[in-house]
């Protein structure tokens, strides 16, 4: 079953390389990769220019339109049975793909997500906890998005894809859920519960505009007559701005979520937070508790391949 891999971009060119590594590194090789580069005016069209890979596939749009168009663009020029995406901040374990499509096959589901760690800008893993089952997931999806790292994760039969429609184009940074949404309503996923997808946080994700995040949201309850649950809204965005260093937004945002009924679990959140923090701070890894160790260390292990992968790369262009 070949799968069309489409990555929308824009001035990323350093972080889309090692992403790029990561879904041609994929051990299910029957895929193309299409590069949907949204008005870049770095030197990304250079990077991938020296790519020497003929399954990847470029498409440029000559002012940005962004993420959504870009990734219906990327959809509608390719030609796999299943389609996945990624954004170009995004890491891939190398056999994401293969264990989706099997638990795909296993299960007669159109579309199938994983699990995922958190990273930084460093590729150092943050945090990260195992995903709810599928059911869990069709039940919460319409009030909350359960499902972990944003439009990277899931993949999805073409056929289900052209069913449902494409990404909303008026959703910024909401896209993805109000796409899982629709995918829910027409059959339950199936899962493979691993930590297979590396979600990179930073201060320059369009998840973190939070006026955009709100707008969306309001969209979503109109479109699907839902009520989303602003509490659990509230407290990822304050965990999100504490990673970031934004820690006046993350304060703003635990009170809020706290008094949207949220307390304990934002109080839990910043003690985890702050463990983490003194952890790494005398030398350590990311704390947390055992079932989150060794999530946590499975990714590492795939992760810790990838960047190998990479500074060999490096060292044999420079004749190391």
């Amino acid at each position: 079953m070949k799968v069309s891999v489409v990555i929308p971009t824009r001035n990323r060119s350093a972080w889309l390389a090692l992403t790029l590594r990561s879904v041609l590194r994929q051990r299910h090789d029957d895929l193309e990769a299409i590069v949907v580069d949204d008005g870049s005016t770095d030197d990304t069209p250079e990077m991938l220019a020296a790519v020497p890979d003929g399954r990847l596939r470029i498409i440029r749009h000559g002012s940005p339109l962004g993420v959504s168009v870009s990734r219906n663009d990327g959809a509608a020029r390719s030609d796999g049975a299943w389609l996945a995406f990624v954004d170009d901040d995004d890491l891939w374990a190398p056999d994401k793909l293969s264990s989706q499509l099997r638990a795909a096959v296993a299960t007669g589901s159109a579309w199938v997500y994983t699990g995922a760690v958190t990273i930084d800008e460093r590729s150092t893993i943050v945090g990260g906890r195992p995903p709810p089952p599928p059911e869990v997931v069709s039940r919460l999806i319409p009030r909350s998005n359960v499902i972990p790292g944003g439009g990277s994760n899931v993949i999805v039969q073409r056929d289900e894809f052209e069913r449902v429609g494409p990404f909303d184009t008026r959703l910024k940074n909401t896209e993805d859920w109000e796409m899982w949404i629709r995918l829910s309503e027409h059959g339950a996923p199936a899962w493979v519960p691993r930590p297979l997808l590396g979600y990179r946080i930073h201060t320059r994700n369009a998840s973190l505009d939070v006026a955009a995040i709100f707008e969306g949201i309001s969209l979503i309850e109109a479109r699907h007559g839902t009520r989303v649950d602003r509490g659990v809204l509230h407290r990822w965005i304050a965990e999100t701005s504490l990673r970031t260093g934004d820690r006046r937004n993350a304060l703003k945002h635990m009170a809020i979520a706290a008094l949207r009924g949220q307390a304990m679990n934002v109080a839990g959140d910043a003690a985890t937070i702050v463990r983490r923090k003194l952890d790494r701070g005398r030398g350590g890894s990311v704390a947390g508790s055992r079932p989150d160790r060794v999530w946590i260390d499975e990714a590492q292990t795939w992760l810790v391949e990838l960047l190998s992968a990479g500074a060999e790369g490096v060292a044999t262009a420079d004749g190391g």
